[in-house]
């Protein structure tokens, strides 16, 4: 019933999230055609090629898709190409196969009896070869489409779209029905798939050549029509879709800028905040440009003009961006991140919110009663017998477990590397025995948990700043103001509830972010 709700609720949602999936998705399994059949062809008829060309199909084929994903980031950026490029190199490898296997399997004695009646190398390669292969061309074609819907949800995770972004979200904030609202549409846009190319596989199949089929050759012929038919309105759809996007990015404002967000509900928060305020005091339209991973991403983003605008950690940004030392003088990090930026980069980094969303650990009550846990040196005596689950992130960075514990003077019994709210999960099942957690989670509130004290102040300041292009401010110098006003009121206690709202009681974070806006009297309803 929860995912029945949730589907109703968010139609309009997750209707526009599976129009944009069948998008990327027809994109990138059309590129992969136009490269994989002609390179198949071509390794056919040069038999040098068929192993290097094959194997290093292969080799990309057995690279993890996150992997790959990754290494895109600083070569495509973010958004649709670097999604749409990683389909399309998974996507080749049944479709190069196949094609090859196909031409190679047709009879020799058919290919000379073509030649000794005269047909040109090129006629025997479109009137035979490739006529009698396409079936097993379209197996390899339906095996690619079927996994690309699949891996187009791995496009959400750098701002593409599609319906990873309920997936990636709902495991954020563990709400199931939204986890279920991606992957349901995401396995029904498969299976469709799966009949389509099926459809077409039969279709490219000789009359001559179909098995299994009881009725006359006249109703084969009246249900191939009908199969066409189908085909049809459903090129005609997927067209309408495509064409209605591109249209529409011709209808861009002149007065227009991008805000990219990490992927967590803190940042999916304060880009709708900004966003809200933005497009409210001015006559600026904004991208909202969400889920981009983490600083590096955003970071390089902004680099490249692809966003104009995010908001960081000081703290993450001194120390994963500058590479300093790790200090607790908010003064210093802000001024000397702010002066970084300014010569290196050409951002802006504006007035500092009021809010520290600094690293903290936290436990269960049960855990803190039972070792009598209230700040960080308590587990000095009892650590050995504790088990961490924390992101990959603090797993291994310069301010995370490794100084922490240098710094108190402890060891972990055990330390398990699990990204988002998985983590809370896992502590409440009993798996792992501390998390680390940010000072305004809001799964600290839902799962009511005890949070230690940094009593030997080791996490440095992570006081969220805007950061955006100098050219942008230039051009829109009224930005300044309107930015540096929402910041002013943004405090630990705010944020924290509002992570509360979509973490535990299922709002999205636009909603959460515009009723927040409203009853401060910052935007009008």
């Amino acid at each position: 019933m929860e995912f029945i709700q949730y589907m109703i609720q968010n139609k309009e949602q997750i209707l526009s999230l599976v129009t944009e999936h069948i998008e990327l998705t027809a994109i990138a399994v059309g590129c992969s055609i136009l490269v994989g059949v002609p390179l198949g062809i071509l390794i056919s008829y040069v038999k040098n090629l068929n192993k290097p060309v094959l194997g290093v199909a292969n080799v990309v084929q057995a690279i993890p898709s996150m992997a790959l994903l990754g290494l895109s980031i600083p070569l495509l950026g973010i958004g649709t190409l670097p999604a749409v490029v990683m389909v399309i190199i998974y996507s080749l490898l049944p479709i190069i196969k196949n094609t090859f296997t196909g031409i190679n399997s047709i009879s020799p004695e058919m290919v000379e009896a073509a030649k000794g009646i005269g047909l040109t190398k090129a006629q025997v390669l479109f009137k035979i070869k490739i006529p009698l292969a396409l079936p097993i061309i379209m197996a390899g074609v339906r095996i690619s489409a079927v996994t690309a819907v699949g891996l187009m949800t791995m496009a959400a995770f750098i701002g593409a779209g599609g319906l990873g972004y309920l997936v990636f979200s709902g495991i954020r904030t563990v709400n199931n029905a939204q986890i279920l609202a991606g992957a349901i549409p995401s396995c029904i846009l498969a299976l469709l798939v799966d009949y389509l190319t099926g459809l077409i596989e039969k279709l490219v199949t000789p009359i001559s050549l179909q098995q299994g089929y009881e009725g006359s050759k006249e109703q084969l012929k009246r249900k191939r029509r009908r199969q066409k038919g189908v085909l049809v309105l459903v090129g005609i759809l997927v067209a309408a879709i495509m064409g209605n996007s591109i249209i529409g990015s011709f209808k861009g404002d002149d007065k227009r800028i991008a805000i990219g967000s990490k992927d967590f509900t803190e940042q999916l928060v304060l880009c709708n905040l900004y966003a809200d305020v933005i497009e409210d005091k001015t006559d600026i339209k904004v991208d909202r440009r969400e889920n981009l991973g983490g600083s590096e991403v955003c970071y390089e983003a902004q680099d490249k003009g692809e966003i104009d605008m995010y908001v960081e950690y000081t703290g993450t940004a001194y120390m994963n961006i500058l590479k300093e030392e790790s200090t607790n003088d908010m003064d210093k990090v802000y001024n000397t991140l702010k002066k970084y930026f300014k010569e290196k980069n050409n951002f802006e980094v504006l007035d500092q919110t009021k809010f520290n969303n600094t690293y903290t650990l936290a436990v269960t009550k049960e855990t803190a009663k039972k070792y009598n846990l209230n700040k960080i040196s308590d587990l000095r005596g009892v650590g050995s017998q504790l088990s961490i689950g924390s992101t990959l992130e603090f797993l291994n960075r310069a301010d995370g477990i490794p100084g922490l514990c240098e710094t108190y003077g402890f060891k972990f019994k055990n330390e398990t590397g699990i990204d988002g709210s998985p983590r809370y999960t896992a502590l409440e099942n009993k798996k792992v025995d501390v998390v680390d957690a940010f000072a305004t989670d809001g799964l600290l509130k839902k799962f009511k948990l005890k949070v230690l004290e940094d009593d030997k102040k080791y996490f440095p300041p992570y006081y969220a700043v805007p950061v955006i292009r100098e050219d942008t401010l230039k051009k829109y110098p009224e930005l300044e103001k309107v930015i540096n006003e929402l910041s002013a009121v943004l405090t630990n206690d705010a944020m924290m509830e509002m992570n509360y709202e979509v973490d535990e009681l299922g709002k999205e974070p636009r909603e959460v972010a515009h009723d927040y806006l409203v009853e401060q009297g910052i935007i009008e309803k």
